[in-house]
Formats: C-alpha cells, structure tokens, sequence
C-alpha cells in the first residue's frame, strides 16, 4: 500500500474542516447570538418581576391573608394632627381630618399645641412612621392663636439656632395647612407659612403642598374656608393612602416655598396635585428652597441674600422693595453725615446711634430686645431650660447662680475683636473706642429689665414651667454682662454697675482683654472674666483677630491689671482643635500673669458656617479632649486643681486651691453676703475693701468633678438624664 495514500485518508477531515470552514464560524456566532438573547430576555423578566413585587405581595396579603417570602414596607403607621385655633376652626378641620384618616384604616390622633412639649416630643417624630399634619390660624398682626404661642416661639428659635443643625428633624414627614384671611395681604398666611419654614430649615420632609385657607369668601380659591380645607384634605388622604400602600411618588425636586412645581397648574391657578420631597434622593444638592440658607441667616442677614440666587419670581419685589430701602437709607446716612462735617455742630450732635436700621433689625430677628442706641438684653435658653425644670448652665453649676433669674444683657454691643467663633458673626459693630451717642445708664437698666420681664411673661403656662419658678423668674437676682460686644466700653460701665447692685442684682462682667485702663478703674463686680482665648501673639491673632495693633501689649496689662482686682477674678479659656490645644506651657505662664481665683476652661461652640470665619467642626474638642487638657494644665499649675465640670457646655472649672478648705471646694458664691460687702463699700466710699474669699460658698457635691450627675443639680434629673451624653456643640 501506497504510504502517501494512508496519510491522504488520515488527514482528509482536517482539510474537509478547512474548506468548509465558513460555515463553522457562521454556526459559532449564531450559537453566541443565541446565547445573548436568551441572557437579555432573562434580565429583563427578572427586572420586571422586581418592578411587579409591591403589588404581587399586595395581591399575596389579599389572598392568603398573609405575605409570602417578602415583607412589604410600611411607608406610614398613622397621622397626627396638631392644631392651634383661636375661635374652634382649627380644632374643628382637626376633627374632620382624623375622620377621613381613620377611614383608611390609619389611627389618628389629634393634639393640641398648647399642650404639646416639642422639647420633648417633637424629635421622636424623626424615627416614628407617622405623617404629622399641622392646622395653624393667623390671628391679629399676623400672630399665632394663643394655644400656638409657644410651639411657634420654640419652633422659630430652633431654626434659627445653630445648635440644632439643619438635620435636626431628619426624616420626619408633614404637612401644614394655615387659616387666615386675604383682606390683611401682607399677614396673610403668615403662621402657616413660618410654620411650613422652620419645619424645612430643620430638616423636615413635607409630604404635601402647604395648603392656605381664606375667610375671604371672594377671594377664596374654593369660595370658602371651609372648600379650602376639604380640597387640601382630599389631597391629603390621597397621598396618605398611596403612602399606605407602599407607593413612592417622587417629587421634581423643585418644590418652593411649600408648593411643588412638578406638576402642571390648573386653569384657576390651583396648586398641583400631591407631590412629595420625602422620597426625593437629591434634596440637599437641588433643590433650591427659598427659605434655606447658610448660617449668615441666623445672624439675620437673610434679607441681604443675593439677587443672583434663586428665588420666587413672586418674591422679588420685596427684594426690590428691600434694596431701595437699603439704598435710601444709607443715602440718608451719608446725607446725614455731611451735614454734620459742614455745619460744625457740637460733638454731641455728631455722633451717630450705634444701633442702625439695618443692624436693629438684624439683631431683633436673633431675639435681642434692644435698648435705646446701642444696649440689648436677651432670653440666654438656659433660663428657659430652669424655668421648666430642666437644669442650669455651667454658671449655675459652678457659683451657684439661679438661672432662670439671670438677665443676659449688655451695655455695648460693641467690639473691639472678631472672633473666629463670634456667635453672632460679626454683626454687632466693632471699634476701638466710645464714638456713638451714649444712653444713660439709669434708663439702660429700667428698660433691660421690663423688656427681660416681658420676655419671661411669654412662658406663662408654656408646658412644663414651673409656677414657683415663673415667679422667681420675674425677680432678676443676677446679670451676665456678655451677651455681645464689650461691655467695659461704655463709659459709664461704673454708674450701670452700681444701679445693679443697688437693685441687689449680681454682676458678673466679661472682657475680652483689650481694655487696662478700664480694668484698673472698674468697681468691684460679683466675678469679673477675662477671656484667654490664646496663649501666644500669633495664635491670639488668628483666633481673636483684635483691632488694636498693639493687642498683645493690651492683653498682657490686662491680664497684670486682673491680678490686682481683690474680688474674684476668672480666666476663660475657649479651646480651638489644632488652634490653640498645644500651648499647654505658655498657658501656664499666663496663669501666673494674672493670677484669678478660677479659670473655666470650655470647648469652642461651632456657629455654623460664616464669610466672616473659616471655624469648622473641626476645630470642636471632644469632651474627653478639654478633660484632657485640663488635667495637663494643672500639672503645670501647682497651686490650681479641677473643681467642677459642666459635661452639657463642654465645660470645666479649674479653682485655687485656696478656695478648698478641709478637702471640700467652696466656689459657689454667697449673694445676700456679697451684697452687704458692696453696700459697705459703696457706704465708705471705696476706702473698705473685701476679697474674693469673704462671700464663698459651699459647693454642693453633684457639681464637683466627676459627679455620678455630671454638674446637673439632682432636683432637674429628668432632663439631665435625657441629655447627659449630649453637649452644645451637636456631638
């Protein structure tokens, strides 16, 4: 047999192979195509089952009576409804309301505001899986109904607060209808609105439109108040019953000042149908909310926003209106001004109030009640937290004072500084010296404490105040001079000092060691403070930013000035992380500069986000971090030891040992005692002096350091034990 013809055989399938090759890779790319296909066909069959499973699972609970291998999610539980009413509309939509929600199979309960506590109360709506719907009344001027008072007060000064952040009310879910009538336009709405406002600036999601009610039966969308609340209603019940069951209808991100632009505007002009932000997953970074803005709002620069920020086409006149406004009245100021350089007239003439327009309506915003042309008292929230029984600040914690008998006010809203953590941002003027007219001190004090009064009236029968503590509140038995600004400039610091201890009112007086002279020539105060804010010139530039060119120089005769003051004296250290944390030893030679009685050492309280400032949270130490701290100044500070601390303020107080007598501190202060001391004094005209150690008092054990109460007096447990693990920096 021919050899080649055996290899011809064995290789002629290969060349079969390789001739029809072609077709082999046809058959190989179909069977691919195939197999795509059949990948992109099972994707999407299982991609439609997903999108199908909420009313397959609904189908499966209808059937079976029970879901099978799934569990739906409950997007609302049930609705509360809170109202506040004047004359018993409210109160009577309240009652329709609950009607339609409880015929959706969702329990309803109506609450009245006057006895709601949203101190208590409000933040556990953040977890609960209910939708709260608020139906709030304008009355006269554009006020709430006496039984909302409170709950708006508390809800305006939250927003507006810092403290509370702007995730404060994160995930709780509402809806707000107002009452109120067209006729009075420019108050129109105006609880509802706000309402609708400081619920969103805290964080809140609104799960339908504000609707608005009018009395004005012409001017009424519907024809009547009561139309107006049951097409609002209608639409509520309809999104609460989609809720219900488990449906999601996102919102175009474009809801503005209570009303959602996603939908399309009927013929009358009525508002879009039910529309919420709850589920909407960009909130923070697109919307565009009119009412929101950065912490420049809290020290009332919301007006000064700029024109090329998003707003309501219906806002922008008053924006104009305010501009104009603005305009003209600085024209006026110049005008003013020139008048004054050319005429020649007395000096007295030509100085200028320090409070302007601008300022003064910046500051009322902020709850300053302010006095003639550059005082201004204000409610510290601590003496609201003791009126109801709620604990006391730091102050209270360490000397003993009453604070819902504190008056927090100040003589100049002055400064000769601009803090890094101003907690005003720079609003109040600055200056080096008295250049402003000058009220009198007598008329400075009657009005701080009628307007201090007023204020306290406000919190007659708020929930939860206390009467016999009311009571004592409308008697001030101390005054904090350091609510602002620098109260050693006005000239007539001395005279104002005086008329508050002749009232038998404490004084304690804080500087912000700019001032010698004025230190050297001050009459004795119940405590005098001088801030430390730094250790070092560089450091104390950074942080204080001070006016003075020779601020250094400045801060150290004050400090020697301190150590000549015979009653009791205080250093307060504000720490700023990675500012200020590391001078451990120059601090300490600062100490022996001025040598006080006691040094309060407090973490820095971060004020929200400002042009004026580049303060993060950051820069706030952890609790564990002052204590730290504290304890490394003390090892280099033999004469001093921690005496007290104030776990809420973030607070410590460092006391000279000369005030522990027999192994027991004695920083509290005797008032009634130091009250004779001043009297004697002033009797002798200056020639009997007293020291710091002649009206100490007994410190009472729950305020020492490391108390089983944290400095919280045991008779407000309640509420410490609530917040004993929170501290005024958010943390």
């Amino acid at each position: 047999m021919d050899p080649s013809l055996d290899t011809w055989n064995f290789s002629s399938p290969l060349i079969s192979l390789w001739i029809n090759r072609f077709y082999i890779y046809l058959g190989f790319a179909f069977g691919i195509s195939l197999w795509i296909c059949v990948q992109i066909v099972l994707k999407k069959q299982d991609k439609n089952s997903q999108e199908k499973s909420v009313p397959k699972v609904t189908w499966d609970l209808m059937t079976n009576g029970s879901v099978s291998h799934q569990k739906r999610e409950v997007f609302v539980s049930g609705v509360k409804i809170f109202y506040g009413s004047q004359t018993g509309t409210a109160k009577g939509f309240a009652e329709v309301l609950a009607e339609s929600v409880t015929s959706l199979d969702l329990p309803a309960t109506i609450i009245n505001l006057k006895d709601y506590d949203p101190d208590d109360h409000l933040v556990e709506e953040v977890t609960s899986e209910n939708v709260c719907a608020f139906l709030v009344a304008t009355y006269t001027d554009g006020q709430p109904a006496e039984s909302a008072k409170w709950f708006c007060k508390w809800l305006e000064e939250a927003a507006n607060d810092f403290r509370f952040g702007r995730t404060y009310l994160k995930g709780m879910r509402y809806a707000v209808f107002g009452l109120g009538n067209s006729a009075y336009t420019s108050q129109f709405n105006k609880v509802g609105k706000n309402v609708d406002k400081w619920l969103w600036l805290l964080g809140a999601r609104r799960v339908l439109t504000r609707g608005e009610g009018d009395c004005d039966t012409v001017k009424s969308k519907h024809g009547s108040i009561e139309a107006d609340f049951s097409a609002w209603k209608t639409r509520l019940t309809s999104r609460l019953q989609e809720l219900h069951q488990g449906e999601k209808k996102p919102c175009g991100s474009n809801c503005k000042k209570g009303k959602c632009e996603s939908g399309q505007h009927g013929p009358e002009g009525r508002e879009p149908g039910p529309h919420t932000l709850e589920e909407s997953p960009h909130r923070d970074a697109e919307e565009e909310e009119p009412f929101e803005s950065s912490s420049e709002e809290e020290c009332g620069t919301e007006d000064q926003q700029s024109l090329n920020s998003v707003v309501d086409v219906e806002d922008l006149g008053n924006i104009m209106d305010r501009v104009k406004k603005e305009k003209k009245e600085k024209e006026q100021q110049e005008e003013k001004s020139s008048l004054f350089r050319n005429t020649g007239k007395n000096e007295d003439n030509e100085r200028r109030a320090m409070i302007t327009p601008a300022l003064r309506e910046a500051l009322t915003k902020q709850g300053y009640q302010l006095i003639g042309s550059h005082s201004g008292v204000k409610l510290c929230r601590w003496t609201k937290s003791m009126l109801r029984g709620r604990g006391g600040c730091y102050k209270h914690t360490f000397y003993g004072i009453e604070s819902h008998r504190c008056m927090e006010t100040t003589p100049s809203l002055a400064c000769a500084n601009k803090c890094v953590f101003c907690w005003r941002h720079h609003t109040n003027p600055v200056g080096t010296e008295w250049r402003w007219k000058m009220d009198q001190p007598e008329m400075i004090l009657k009005e701080a404490i009628e307007n201090h009064q007023n204020m306290i009236k406000q919190f007659k029968g708020v929930p939860g105040v206390r009467a016999e503590r009311f009571e004592e509140g409308m008697k001030v038995k101390h005054c904090a001079l350091s609510l602002v600004g620098e109260p050693i400039m006005y000239p007539e610091i001395n005279r104002f000092l005086e008329l508050l201890h002749q009232c038998k009112i404490s004084s304690f007086l804080v500087t912000n060691a700019q001032f010698p002279e004025e230190i050297r020539n001050l009459k004795p105060v119940t405590q005098l403070y001088v801030s430390v804010d730094a250790s070092t010139k560089d450091s104390l530039k950074k942080i204080d930013r001070p006016l003075f060119k020779d601020f250094w120089q400045r801060f150290l005769d004050s400090l020697k000035a301190l150590a000549e003051k015979q009653q009791r004296t205080v250093y307060r250290l504000t720490l700023v992380k990675a500012w200020n944390v590391d001078e451990l030893q120059a601090y300490a030679e600062l100490v022996s500069l001025g040598n006080p009685d006691f040094i309060e050492v407090k973490g820095v309280t971060y004020c929200g986000e400002s042009s004026a400032s580049n303060l993060t949270m950051a820069n706030v130490p952890w609790h564990e971090e002052v204590v730290r701290f504290v304890h490394e100044l003390v090892d280099l500070i033999p004469d001093y030891d921690v005496a007290c601390e104030h776990e809420h303020s973030n607070c410590l107080l460092i006391a000279h040992k000369k005030f522990k007598i027999d192994r027991e501190w004695w920083t509290w202060i005797d008032y009634n005692r130091f009250q004779e001391l001043i009297q004697e004094y002033e009797n002798s005209s200056g020639s009997k002096t007293f020291c710091a150690k002649d009206y100490m008092a007994k410190t009472p054990q729950w305020a020492l350091f490391g108390a089983h109460e944290r400095g919280f007096d045991p008779k407000d447990t309640r509420y410490q034990r609530k917040n004993r693990s929170k501290d005024i920096s958010g943390r």
